[in-house]
């Protein structure tokens, strides 16, 4: 069965793998998780080209979820997905909260919209 793959695109390198190490124990290892945080040289910032060996690393054959931490990993992101096939989607979704939602629920083999679904709804769920 494929599941589908999420990648966590972040300025820093040490946040995106901190959210995947989280991840990891959420999701199980059907799920591939990819982080592609920080630039190419490990400064802060991002990298279209991590960003894309990231997205083509989850992809299973269910689709990728994309999660961004702050805008201009956005902007990149959206570059990036524009250049590939159909299957991956950038998801509007906080990205800790999102990124553990859309993992449970990709773990129990759910569809790409499905997972994106869990990632936004993430945004209204209050922490007390």
């Amino acid at each position: 069965m494929a599941y589908v793959g999420i990648v966590l695109v972040s300025h820093s390198s040490t946040l995106a793998a901190g959210v995947h190490e989280l991840l990891a124990q959420v999701a199980g290892p059907e799920v591939r998780v990819e982080p592609a945080g920080g630039t190419d040289d490990g400064s802060l910032g991002t990298s279209a080209d991590k960003i894309e060996a990231a997205v083509r690393a989850a992809d299973t054959g269910a689709g990728v979820l994309v999660l961004a931490d702050l805008g201009s990993a956005v902007l990149t992101a959206r570059a990036v997905l524009a250049d590939l096939p159909a299957g991956r989607l950038l998801v509007d979704a906080p990205f800790v909260e999102g990124a553990v939602a859309a993992a449970v629920v990709a773990s129990t083999g759910a569809d790409l919209a499905a997972v994106a679904e869990a990632a936004g709804e993430a945004r209204d769920v209050p922490k007390f």
